[in-house]
């Protein structure tokens, strides 16, 4: 009687602790849902409205140049120029044909992270959510929809751009006109690599975005229905019998390859002393693969099936936004005392925008921090302002040239309107070396500049100068 009476309470015990834990494990999903469906749906519209813009610019783009270039072929071959222009147009007209009925058949392409957000927005719709959950539901969900059709008309642009490629080179060739696809080919490649950056932002999750799928994760229920209705279940249908509920039938596994060929070596490798033949042409073949997308990654691609303009050498900022584009820095440049000014440190923050991989222009404002004279006179004090422009051509590695337009107010004040005196403001032509170093995941630098126009100055300031600064 005891016993049963024990094992009784146990079982009670179990029970509560199970649907204790079910309950926190659902209020926990309740408090990140809000964000989740937040993050989803910001993210989801922000990448389909750059994707629709770029596609949108390409196109137009395109279809501008191929005008152009039927205008210079008009004064070759008219008739010949005439036809190609109406079949341009019609080809184009059948391709937003195409991208309209893609959104009606909601042809989505397979990418990971996309296919969990909208396997798991699915899994949430049969779940009870909070007041007003349902609709920031229904609202991520379409917002997923629009990005999944968005990026299906991407793949059917980048399908027909390649087309119209290989049409234009072999009709314009024959009239010696294939360099004039330059320029073409240029845009293309641009977006192409602003495609692969967009969904490379699918996978960037943010923290709350991340609790919210591994509290999903843990869920048995929520694998079972991912095994089951994801996109990627639907390319390999589950089979009886398959432990991990995706089917592949048919396909050989990384274990079978490895016993075929060890198989097929088996002579080879006995009369080798029990070494493997292959093991090292593998290992060779390998570190090339890696040298190669190392080189592709170097060069801006991420993708084989980017094209790449020969000759042509892609600037990697383009296809960033504005401000992925500006780089803050901060440095520090200091000069002893003489008989009018005290010690000063000129302390800078700079914002340069790059212009491209090579080159950066940018402005910048210091301001002067007197320390007084060393030993015997020492005490701080505001010794004046600087504003600055400057710009880094790079020159060979990690060494770039710089110059520079500064304007230096050098008395000591006490409030801004000291600084509208005019006759106060010192000028500065610099010309000098950077020389970039790494600093962990920081960007340090040192400079080396000469002022051409410091034996004008009064007082006069040192000709050369030494900064150290940072990338912030």
């Amino acid at each position: 009687m005891r016993q049963h009476f024990l094992i009784t309470l146990l079982l009670a015990a179990f029970c509560c602790c199970a649907s204790l834990c079910q309950v926190q494990a659902q209020d926990s999903l309740a408090k990140v849902t809000d964000a989740y469906l937040n993050a989803v749906t910001g993210k989801s519209e922000k990448i389909n409205a750059k994707l629709e813009q770029a596609s949108g610019k390409l196109l137009s783009k395109m279809q501008r140049q191929e005008t152009k270039l039927y205008r210079k072929l008009a004064k070759k071959d008219s008739v010949k120029a005439r036809q190609m222009l109406e079949s341009a147009n019609g080809k184009y007209q059948q391709l937003q044909q195409k991208l309209k009925d893609l959104l009606n058949g909601k042809k989505i392409p397979y990418i990971s992270s996309l296919d969990t957000m909208t396997t798991s927005l699915s899994f949430l719709k049969g779940k009870e959510l909070g007041a007003g959950q349902a609709g920031k539901l229904a609202e991520a969900s379409k917002a997923v929809d629009n990005l999944s059709g968005t990026l299906a008309q991407s793949e059917q642009i980048n399908a027909f751009i390649k087309e119209r490629q290989q049409q234009l080179k072999e009709q314009l060739s024959k009239y010696d006109m294939g360099k004039q696809l330059k320029s073409i080919n240029k845009e293309v490649y641009y977006y192409q690599q602003q495609v692969q950056e967009y969904k490379a932002l699918l996978k960037d999750r943010k923290k709350m975005e991340e609790k919210a799928l591994g509290l999903l994760r843990e869920s048995p229920v929520f694998k079972d229905f991912m095994k089951k209705n994801s996109y990627l279940s639907r390319l390999f249908p589950a089979t009886p019998g398959s432990s991990n509920g995706t089917g592949m039938a048919g396909l050989q596994t990384r274990a079978q390859v490895q016993q075929l060929i060890s198989q097929r070596l088996g002579a080879s490798a006995a009369a080798a002393g029990g070494a493997n033949p292959l093991q090292s042409q593998l290992q060779a073949a390998q570190g090339q693969l890696d040298q190669l997308k190392d080189k592709v990654n170097k060069l801006g691609g991420g993708s084989s099936d980017m094209t790449m303009p020969e000759g042509f050498k892609p600037n990697n900022q383009r296809t960033k936004s504005f401000l992925q584009r500006i780089e803050f820095g901060f440095n520090v440049q200091s000069q002893g005392s003489n008989n009018f000014l005290p010690s000063i440190s000129d302390m800078a923050l700079t914002a340069g925008y790059k212009l491209s991989d090579k080159s950066i222009i940018g402005l910048g404002a210091s301001y002067k921090m007197g320390w007084g004279k060393p030993f015997n006179d020492i005490r701080l004090s505001s010794e004046g302002v600087g504003l600055r422009s400057f710009i880094d051509v790079k020159a060979k590695g990690s060494i770039w040239i710089t110059g520079g337009y500064e304007m230096n107010y050098l008395q000591a004040f006490a409030k801004v309107e000291d600084l509208r005196k005019p006759d106060a403001w010192q000028k500065s032509g610099l010309l000098g070396l950077t020389k970039k170093y790494k600093i962990g995941k920081k960007q340090g630098n040192l400079q080396l500049l000469w002022d051409f126009l410091s034996y004008s100055q009064v007082p006069k300031a040192p000709a050369l100068k030494f900064r150290v600064g940072y990338t912030l």
